[in-house]
């Protein structure tokens, strides 16, 4: 599994926790273990300019996803396309919401990004909360993912 990190926020992070996180949702939901998957940090002003372009809303948001359409992938004659490693896409966290959405909800900055990391590879994975049926998927899903990874990090 290949996921890469960059953290251009400005703010201080466990990105290894965050890399951590990220890699036990992808093994949990059996993805390809040549995946590649690329996380962003950015600053409440990247994030509201992103938000902007890409959501059409004002403001900054916590986390954003960029699934990679791998129905667009041209396989030259011959190439079947399988085997070759899943490029996931891009998610792109702001640690200043998190922040602020941590201390409303009562527990720490890293426990929120662990908490968008996951939301953010679910939803590169096709899951989504648009309907209330869906919401409640996600959510569940999202919830055991993250309660799976902090038994294992206690564990080890």
């Amino acid at each position: 599994m290949s996921i890469e990190i960059a953290n251009e926020s400005g703010v201080e992070v466990d990105t290894d926790a965050i890399l951590a996180v990220a890699r036990h949702a992808l093994d949990e939901m059996g993805v390809n273990p040549l995946a590649e998957l690329s996380i962003l940090l950015v600053d409440i002003d990247y994030m509201a300019e992103l938000n902007h372009r890409w959501m059409g809303s004002d403001g900054p948001t916590d986390v954003l996803a960029f699934p990679m359409d791998e129905g667009s992938v041209d396989h030259g004659p011959g190439e079947s396309g399988v085997g070759e490693p899943a490029l996931l896409g891009d998610i792109v966290l702001a640690p200043e919401v998190a922040a602020k959405q941590a201390a409303v909800a009562g527990h720490s900055a890293a426990d929120e990004l662990h908490l968008l990391t996951v939301h953010g590879v679910l939803h590169l994975l096709g899951y989504d909360h648009a309907e209330p049926d869906e919401e409640r998927e996600m959510f569940a899903l999202q919830n055991k993912l993250l309660q799976s990874w902090r038994t294992t990090r206690k564990a080890g």
